[in-house]
């Protein structure tokens, strides 16, 4: 499958598992959500995360492990061999917008299922049959046969353990965006993270869906590199530069204050004014001007 960022960072939040030796079942298991792994407000490893991501233009894909419908064990075989397809592929032929356009990735619509919307948009693009006979070859002799419509199109094994399947994943990510509403921590998210939280609890932001084009457009480069908030955290980062140059000026001054050997007292003294050119380097427009393309600095709420 292919992701583009809004549905692929939907799964980083909520670290989707089906059964995993930290879990009883299905549902949300991931370092993100467990406080032991990581002290930091996840909203800062979010917002670095998703600034990276767009400012990189990074391409998520990912593969199944263990059952592909109900019907499909695979365990991690997939899963080992999709590298072997993708180090053989030129690097254009890995761009998702040359494999949509050939025909290769097919995008996931919602659909009604007994009258309720089945959310399979977020589950992006998945491979086609294209993909398979383009790809696939340069591993097996006859690879329609291993990847036949029952693996491409898990819903023709069984189309009601289908839609439970998408209704569970939805219904994780409602459950894990809730908390960041319950415990605050949705007021450090960047607009983009807060609209995918607001979209993944409520399934709308400001009244529109995650199909608009102004929440699709949150999250372009375009968009992310004229927006006041990543000036802010351009800001934040100098500002924070200073700061610690300023801490090396004070220990250089210290030690030479305390320093007796002549030698050693030259060395700080070169040292000493190296570091105040730099730090005068880094108060500088010059400096913030070329932490442009950079992600920056969190300013980390104190949860």
């Amino acid at each position: 499958h292919y992701q583009e960022l809004p549905e692929l960072f939907m799964d980083f939040i909520c670290s989707l598992t089906g059964k995993s030796p930290s879990t009883t079942g299905a549902g949300s298991e991931g370092a993100l959500t467990k406080g032991p792994f990581n002290s930091l407000s996840t909203t800062a490893d979010l917002n670095n995360a998703l600034v990276s991501f767009i400012l990189c233009g990074y391409d998520g894909f990912s593969s199944a492990a263990g059952y592909v419908g109900p019907n499909r064990r695979i365990d991690h075989d997939v899963s080992l061999l999709i590298p072997e397809i993708w180090c053989r592929l030129p690097l254009r032929e890995r761009d998702p917008r040359y494999l949509i356009k050939r025909g290769y990735l097919e995008k996931l619509e919602d659909f009604d299922y007994n009258g309720v919307k089945v959310l399979a948009s977020r589950l992006g693009y998945r491979i086609t049959p294209g993909f398979v006979h383009a790809y696939f070859g340069k591993i097996f002799d006859n690879p329609t046969t291993v990847f036949d419509e029952a693996m491409l199109k898990p819903e023709t094994q069984d189309l009601e353990v289908y839609v439970d399947g998408i209704h569970n994943i939805v219904s994780a990510q409602r459950r894990v965006a809730q908390r960041y509403f319950d415990d605050g921590t949705i007021e450090g998210a960047c607009p983009p993270l807060k609209a995918l939280l607001y979209m993944m609890a409520e399934g709308s932001f400001e009244g529109k869906g995650i199909s608009h084009p102004d929440i699709r457009h949150m999250f372009t480069r375009q968009y992310l590199l004229a927006s006041d908030w990543y000036q802010q955290r351009l800001a934040l980062k100098q500002q924070l530069d200073v700061q610690l140059w300023h801490s090396h000026i004070d220990y250089i001054r210290h030690r030479l204050n305390v320093c007796t050997e002549i030698e050693e007292k030259t060395k700080l003294e070169s040292l000493f004014n190296a570091a105040k050119n730099k730090r005068q380097y880094l108060e500088s427009a010059d400096y913030l001007a070329s932490l442009q393309g950079t992600i920056g600095a969190d300013g980390i709420r104190d949860n």
